[in-house]
């Protein structure tokens, strides 16, 4: 039976397994619910729990899938275009640690931004590889890191022809995205893989307005966070691949690697379901979010003291194009701190933002809203501006950001050889030539500064001391204060 993107092939398997009223001797140990706690089962329902299922033959093999599980996943590949996709349920964390396994092993070297996510640096200890890092474009007066250039890319892909591939972040979690069709192009001329920590777009292929997605660019293998912007449940991700530059088994054989045995049902039937929903009616309701988020922008930048960046940025070093959806709503005006402004509104006007740096605050508008919800945000930054506004000088930090920024360090281990060699806490100003076993990085503009298996030069120390004095957010390092660090000992 040929399937058609209308079906549930695995939400189908399952309320048809639990239709047939089987009595289970199989986990979960709460069997369908009726021994779950009544605080709990109340909570969640019996419908939901009586689909909180295990491996079995009808329900497929998450790791050897030919059942509904693959049906499902042909779908999805179908539906964004790859050769192959596969279902992730431990976050796109778990599909960006399987893509760099899949590329890159011991002593082998991957391009990658400087500013990468935690996950990408946790790939690369796991795999062993050997960072060779780019340096994103920075927007000062934002404090926030942009996307690396096609020319950043080239100039490293010459220097290290060797590289097994390059990773680009696009778009970022700000929603800025890199002319990524250009760095697809040069990355293959020289015969390398290009990944895509693709976690912010698994919507970019319902609309034209949107940025284009990794696939469609090109590129080789991407990792989206389902979860984040269409409808499957927390930890819902999608890894997708062409054939060729990838090998699909050892592909498989690093997601299997990386994932559990036990996979959650429930979760997977969202995959199944959030894909179904993109396929019925993406379009209609990505178009609708992205209408609702550039009329939010436009009214925030009525508001004195807020400026939330737009299509004026596309065309400045690293923005390529970009991501209306994410609003990103710098509060410096106000004399306020992003982190300031993110617990007024939440403690003041029941306003959750996604995240908040020392200038910003970042709200998504995803298919899950509509007028009422922007009108409230819209109405609760007025207010806040109305009321909070305080003199506050920023010149310090300001010009922080903008002193020169330090010699990359040299990197004289692997990651993954810094972090499981012998190390020892020293006093940072003494460290000067020894070797970092930790990440030290600041925000803004949230670029690492060192990374494990580097050599700390003291030109690194002075700048870390002025961006402390600075008062900006250091994070990594086990001692926050930095008066310490972690060296290989």
């Amino acid at each position: 039976m040929r399937l058609r993107q209308t079906d549930t092939p695995l939400l189908a398997a399952m309320q048809h397994y639990v239709k047939e009223e089987v009595i289970p001797f199989h986990t979960p140990g709460h069997k369908q619910g009726k021994g779950m706690h009544v605080a709990l089962e109340k909570l969640i329902g019996k419908n939901a729990l009586a689909l909180d299922l295990a491996l079995m033959e009808e329900l497929d093999d998450f790791h050897e899938p030919h059942g509904c599980i693959k049906d499902a996943q042909d779908l999805t590949a179908q539906l964004y275009g790859a050769d192959h996709s596969f279902f992730v349920i431990n976050g796109t964390t778990g599909g960006i640690y399987a893509m760099i396994l899949a590329v890159a092993g011991p002593g082998e070297k991957i391009i990658v931004p400087r500013n990468a996510h935690r996950s990408i640096i946790g790939g690369i200890i796991l795999s062993g590889a050997i960072p060779i890092f780019i340096q994103p474009e920075v927007d000062n007066e934002l404090g926030l890191a942009m996307g690396v250039t096609p020319e950043m890319v080239e100039a490293a892909v010459l220097e290290h022809p060797d590289a097994k591939g390059v990773l680009v972040i696009n778009p970022t979690y700000y929603g800025v995205a890199t002319d990524l069709e250009r760095i697809v192009s040069l990355v293959h001329r020289n015969n390398m893989v290009v990944l895509v920590d693709e976690a912010h777009g698994p919507h970019l292929r319902f609309s034209r307005r949107l940025p284009i997605q990794a696939l469609d660019a090109g590129a080789d293998i991407c990792a989206q966070s389902s979860h984040k912007i269409i409808g499957a449940l927390t930890q819902c991700s999608l890894v997708h691949c062409r054939e060729g530059r990838v090998r699909v088994p050892h592909l498989k054989a690093m997601l299997q690697l990386t994932q559990s045995t036990s996979p959650n049902y429930i979760m997977l039937a969202s995959l199944d379901v959030a894909r179904m929903q993109m396929a019925l009616e993406g379009p209609q309701l990505i178009e609708k979010a992205i209408d609702l988020a550039n009329w939010t922008r436009a009214e925030i930048n009525k508001i004195p003291g807020l400026y939330c960046f737009g299509s004026e940025k596309v065309g400045e070093p690293g923005v390529f194009d970009l991501d209306p959806t994410k609003i990103t709503v710098t509060v410096k005006g106000l004399g306020l701190t992003g982190g300031e402004a993110e617990r007024i509104l939440r403690h003041e006007y029941k306003i959750q933002a996604e995240l908040s740096d020392l200038y910003n605050i970042l709200f998504l508008i995803t298919l899950g809203d509509g007028e009422y919800e922007v009108n409230a945000l819209v109405t609760a930054l007025k207010d806040m501006a109305e009321k909070h506004a305080k003199p506050y000088d920023f010149s310090l930090v300001e010009k922080c950001i903008k002193a020169p920024y330090p010699t990359a360090p040299q990197g004289v281990l692997s990651p993954r050889d810094a972090l499981f060699g012998n190390t020892c806490m020293v006093d940072f100003t003494q460290s000067v030539g020894m070797v970092c076993a930790e990440i030290i990085t600041f925000y803004p503009p949230g670029i690492p500064l060192l990374c494990p298996g580097e050599r700390i030069t003291q030109e690194i120390i002075d700048y870390c001391q002025l961006l402390q004095q600075g008062g900006m957010h250091v994070s990594g390092p086990e001692d926050y204060t930095l008066k310490t660090i972690k060296v290989v000992d």
